[in-house]
Formats: structure tokens, C-alpha cells, sequence
């Protein structure tokens, strides 16, 4: 029993088990064991006790031999493997670190690159604008050096005007105060025989065979008019140029009605027309005159209205920043942007001499070049329809681009004096403005 006990004892060592459960005697014990054995600790506990426990022992113990010789290769693989994680962790830890430094110097050189890439963009945004200020500026100087000769001439006759101004505004203002109630022969024999010889002589400089048409307007002037439908012969031109310059109400003599289809084209959509005939006409030239527009009172008798007699006069009343006009003895706001026109379809009418004081009349008979000018028109328009067709296209054209070439030319001259000339090669609008207009004249 003693010595039973002290086996227990040294097989309860971690050791002495572990060496015990290796040791191939045990194993070839195992091996040997019949399955169909009466060696259990259940039989065994039938015939003695103590038996059935070492019986207990002895399976236990060649079973867990068994199972320890099967885990003990995978625990060392286990261990083997373990050694082998902790070497490459190692080695990826140096890894790892060599990779940092080797992002590190990626990063450098990538803030390196965009750097350069941004200098470079830089350096050829600067090339660009340098090269599109070159492109620029050569378009600019052929564009202006295209307009250097016409501007050049104008320069020289601006130059001469300021002499000459006392005498050419002398002429149009007496041809614009008395002339136009006169017939074609009459006005150019009274400026031209008369009025000019006595400048002349009187030493007022003036310039040398002006015409009173070509101080008042200009060619684009008498190209809108004529695209507004007013005749083309010269009485009709002065005509429209006097209405143009005159500062009291003109009072037409027009028959024909040619005067009042030019003042309503002219005039657009805002102007108001009617006939003292019609009722409630002062409504209709109250309203005019508080908005500030054009009025155009058709069929005026010998005799006018009395009406009219304090907007004839200008008889207008300022009260502080408005002004007001009193009609048929009420007062009425009068808005400084209204104008008037009178037109009478009397041929020979007699006024009273106020009213030439008050309204500057104005000759629209039709004269006998314009009457052969429209009768001509008639002849063509019936004989060959299609080629007076194209002749008032083409000259609706010509006048059209008259008049867009006057608009260009203002737009340049305004756009060049409002440039700022540190600026003025980036002004695309400009140069774009100068290299449509510069052909224009040579076009024209």
C-alpha cells in the first residue's frame, strides 16, 4: 500500500505524468488492449474495489496517452509556427518601416511635382495672356490704323469747324426760324443768293460751299428717315431736318399727307394722333401731355382752337422740381418730355401772325421733282413690279446700313474713350467692336 501511494504521488507530478504518458511502453500497452476486454473499471468494481479504481486509472491514463501523442506534434508545430509569426512579424515591422520612409519621400516628391505643375501652369497661363495681349494688340493697331485715315480727315475738319461754326450756325438757324413755309425755288434762292453773299460780305467766317442740310443733320440722320418712310427730295429732307431742330411746335402744311406718315413712323408707338373734330379730344391731349408723349393733331383749321392757345405759347408753370399748364382753365401736370405737332390739310392757309410766333410751319407740299419721283415709282410698280420691288429693297438696305454704320462708329469712339488704357488689350468687346466696324466703311 505504501508503495502504491508513492507511485500515485510521483504520477501526480506534471513531469513524472507527462514522461509517463509519452512513454512508448504505455502506447504499446494501448495498442494491445483488446476492446472486448473485461478490463473496465465496471466489471472490476464488481470484484474488488481498489481494482476498479487502478482499473480507472489505467484506462484513463492509456486514453489520455492517446490523445496527448496526437495534440503534442500539433502544440510544437503550434510553437514552431508561433517562432516563425514573431520572426516575420519582425521582419514586416522593418518592412513596414522602410515603406513609411519610402512614402515619405513619395509624398515629398509628389508635393514636389504639383508644385512644378502648378509653376507650369502658371508660367503658361502667364505665355498664354502674353500671347493673346499680342494677338490683341495687333488687332487693335490694324484696326485702328484701318480708321486712322477717316479719322485723320475728321480731326482736320472738326479743326476747321471751330472756325467756321459762328457762320454755318448763323445760316441753319435762320433756315431753320424762317425758311421752311417757303416753297423749293424760294428757299434755296433766299439762303443761297441772299443770305450767303451777305455772311460773306459781313467777313463771318463760315465754311466754304456748306449747305444749311449738311450742318443740320447728318447722312445717317437722312438714312433713318427715309427707312421711316419720309420722301427722298431735298424739300422733304429739309423739311424733316428743320422739324428735327426747331424748338417750337411744328405746324405742317401737308396736304398730301406725307409729313404726317413720316412724323408717325418717326415718332413709334407712343405717339397720340387725332382730329379737333373728334370728341373728347382735350381728354385724349391732357393724358398725352401728364405721361410725356408725342401728340399729332391731324386736319388743323385756318382758325385754331383756343383752346391750344396756352400749349402754343409754352405757357408752362414750374413749381419746384414739376411743372404744370393750365388748359380750359384747369391745371394739368406737364411733363417736359411731350411734344407737338400740328398738321394742317389746307394747301394755301392763312394764320393768324401769332401763330407763326408760336409754331414753326413747315412746307410738305409735295414738289414736282418728288411728285415725278412717285410717279415713277407708280409706272414701275406697274409695268415692272418685280424691279421697283428690288429697288426699295435695295435702297431700304443702303439706308439700313447707313445708319448701322453711324451706330458703330459711335459704339467704337465711346467704348475707346471709356477704355482704361492699362486695361484696354483685355478689352475683348472693344477690339471685337473695332473689327466689325473697320471694313464697314470700305464695305459701304
Amino acid at each position: 500500500g505504501s508503495r502504491l501511494g508513492d507511485q500515485f504521488f510521483f504520477f501526480q507530478a506534471e513531469d513524472g505524468i507527462r514522461d509517463f504518458c509519452l512513454s512508448r511502453g504505455l502506447g504499446d500497452v494501448y495498442k494491445r488492449q483488446d476492446p472486448k476486454s473485461e478490463f473496465t473499471p465496471e466489471n472490476m468494481l464488481t470484484k474488488n474495489f481498489a481494482a476498479a479504481k487502478i482499473c480507472l486509472w489505467i484506462v484513463s491514463i492509456t486514453t489520455f496517452n492517446r490523445i496527448y501523442q496526437e495534440v503534442e506534434p500539433i502544440d510544437q508545430a503550434q510553437k514552431k509556427a508561433a517562432e516563425t509569426v514573431a520572426v516575420k512579424e519582425k521582419e514586416l515591422s522593418e518592412i513596414k518601416r522602410k515603406v513609411a520612409i519610402l512614402n515619405d519621400k513619395v509624398a515629398n516628391l509628389q508635393r514636389q511635382l504639383n508644385e512644378a505643375e502648378a509653376v507650369k501652369r502658371e508660367v503658361e497661363g502667364q505665355a498664354q495672356s502674353l500671347q493673346d495681349k499680342l494677338t490683341a494688340a495687333e488687332k487693335l493697331v490694324n484696326g485702328l490704323a484701318d480708321e486712322n485715315k477717316r479719322w485723320s480727315e475728321n480731326v482736320v475738319k472738326l479743326k476747321e469747324n471751330k472756325q467756321t461754326i459762328i457762320g454755318d450756325a448763323l445760316l441753319a438757324a435762320a433756315f431753320v426760324s424762317y425758311i421752311a413755309a417757303f416753297s423749293a425755288s424760294f428757299r434755296k434762292d433766299l439762303w443761297k443768293n441772299r443770305w450767303l453773299p451777305d455772311i460773306i460780305a459781313k467777313k463771318i467766317p463760315m465754311t466754304p460751299g456748306i449747305e444749311p442740310l449738311q450742318i443740320l443733320t447728318t447722312d445717317a440722320e437722312i438714312a433713318q428717315w427715309k427707312i421711316e418712310n419720309l420722301p427722298a427730295d431735298q424739300m422733304s429732307l429739309e423739311n424733316a431736318a428743320v422739324i428735327t431742330s426747331c424748338s417750337r411746335w411744328p405746324l405742317l402744311i401737308d396736304p398730301q399727307l406725307q409729313g404726317s406718315i413720316w412724323i408717325k413712323e418717326h415718332a413709334g408707338e407712343e405717339i397720340v394722333s387725332f382730329s379737333l373734330n373728334q370728341d373728347k379730344w382735350i381728354n385724349k391731349l391732357v393724358n398725352a401731355i401728364e405721361l410725356g408723349k408725342t401728340v399729332l393733331i391731324e386736319g388743323v383749321p385756318q382758325e385754331i382752337d383756343a383752346t391750344l392757345e396756352p400749349l402754343l405759347q409754352r405757357a408752362v408753370i414750374r413749381k419746384g422740381k414739376f411743372f404744370e399748364i393750365e388748359i380750359s382753365g384747369t391745371t394739368y401736370p406737364y411733363e417736359p418730355t411731350f411734344k407737338l405737332y400740328l398738321q394742317s390739310k389746307l394747301s394755301n392757309p392763312h394764320f393768324r401772325p401769332e401763330i407763326s410766333a408760336q409754331c414753326t410751319i413747315i412746307n410738305f407740299i409735295v414738289t414736282e421733282s418728288g411728285l415725278e419721283d412717285q410717279l415713277l415709282a407708280m409706272v414701275v410698280n406697274k409695268e415692272r413690279p418685280e424691279l421697283e420691288a428690288k429697288k426699295s429693297a435695295l435702297v431700304k438696305q443702303q439706308n439700313e446700313f447707313q445708319v448701322q454704320l453711324n451706330k458703330l462708329e459711335e459704339d467704337l469712339l465711346f467704348s475707346l474713350n471709356e477704355a482704361d488704357k492699362e486695361t484696354i488689350l483685355e478689352n475683348t468687346a472693344l477690339i471685337s467692336c473695332l473689327l466689325y466696324t473697320s471694313p464697314s466703311p470700305r464695305d459701304s
